[in-house]
């Protein structure tokens, strides 16, 4: 016995030079290992409540809940890009602190399998645990748990159906916050269960503080015009022009980030190929038409790239009539419908482009 207590013995020698470089390039190691590389749009998310731009009424109320009120059921709506997720998700952590965010908040995104079963089972039972834990801090922590659904919309009315009865049985015990990008394919018996915010469109100066703090920061190389180029590109979506962002860089590589390459990388049709397919229409010429379509397909622009861009062009043209104006834009609408339900690309540009030929050659 005394012999294996002897063999167990801790040894009071300290570590020898050996040991303790072996020790140092151990830590040294573990810490670059710590620094990776992360994604601009994660790195620069908002990490409270007051970092969320531009989207006053509901800072105000998550706000009031931060300092102690009750916290409703939620319903965010608005375009993509506009903070949706990064404010719940920042309210969630500074209401319960870094160690109780992962027991006290459950975050399901359509890219989950988010059928009538799982609603049924993985948020029922979420739902149904007790709360417990407080926070290390000794800030107050509400008596509650939070269930984020992310793009509710993708959820199935059946799934949605089955949510309304937990959401009124577990209301003592757990809040839930849906998020969607359209609000009218949410049933009804659910949106009138929560407090809707309209997540507005980023004003473009918001945008461009936005981008210019974080060029700043990541020392990146682009002028004012490469930014506001960067935020119309970008048509209001932060999350798109951070990413696009760091992609120029990446392919600039310490270079001036210029306006070609955010047209490279953002798959914009350039304004010349838009001026030429114009040229096309006006020349009055099917053999000239086809081609510069063919030319657009070969090269590999969207097309529905091109008939965003289309409808702006002819909306901001002077030199068409109302009339001319009304018929391009109701073709444009065909056309993307078809495109949206697979038809191709080439016979709807073809078709579009006769219609615009059309418009433009006729004597009004």
């Amino acid at each position: 016995m005394q012999a294996f207590l002897k063999g167990a013995s801790i040894s009071t020698k300290p570590p020898s030079t050996k040991d303790r470089g072996v020790t140092a390039t151990a830590r040294s190691s573990g810490e670059n290992k710590k620094a990776k590389p992360v994604p601009w749009v994660e790195k620069y998310r908002p990490k409270c409540v007051d970092e969320v731009a531009f989207q006053e009424e509901v800072v105000a109320v998550l706000k009031k809940s931060l300092e102690g009120a009750d916290l409703p059921n939620l319903l965010f709506y608005g375009p993509p890009g506009t903070g949706k997720t990064s404010t719940i998700l920042a309210a969630a952590r500074e209401l319960f602190g870094p160690e109780l965010f992962r027991l006290r908040v459950l975050e399901l995104n359509a890219s989950d399998e988010r059928g009538i079963q799982v609603v049924r089972e993985k948020v029922k039972n979420f739902a149904q645990l007790t709360v417990s834990g407080s926070r290390s801090d000794g800030k107050p922590c509400p008596p509650f748990k939070i269930v984020i659904l992310d793009e509710a919309d993708s959820m199935t009315s059946a799934a949605q159906a089955a949510l309304r009865r937990t959401m009124e049985k577990e209301s003592k015990t757990t809040r839930f916050c849906l998020i969607c990008n359209y609000v009218s394919r949410i049933i009804e018996p659910l949106t009138s269960r929560c407090s809707k915010f309209r997540f507005k469109p980023l004003s473009d100066k918001i945008q461009q503080q936005r981008l210019l703090d974080i060029a700043d920061k990541e020392h990146v190389k682009i002028s004012k015009e490469g930014i506001a180029y960067l935020v119309q590109v970008s048509e209001g979506d932060l999350r798109k022009a951070i990413t696009f962002l760091q992609s120029a860089t990446r392919l600039t590589g310490g270079k001036e980030v210029t306006e070609k390459v955010i047209t490279d990388i953002a798959g914009v049709v350039p304004a010349k190929t838009i001026d030429g397919v114009f040229a096309a229409c006006q020349s009055g010429s099917f053999d000239k038409l086809e081609a510069v379509v063919k030319d657009l397909i070969d090269e590999g622009h969207a097309a529905t790239q091109l008939v965003n861009q289309l409808h702006d062009v002819v909306v901001e043209n002077d030199n068409l009539s109302d009339k001319q104006k009304s018929v391009i834009t109701e073709k444009l609408a065909e056309v993307d419908k078809c495109l949206a339900d697979g038809a191709d690309e080439h016979l709807q540009l073809i078709s579009l482009c006769a219609t615009v030929m059309q418009q433009l050659t006729q004597n009004c």
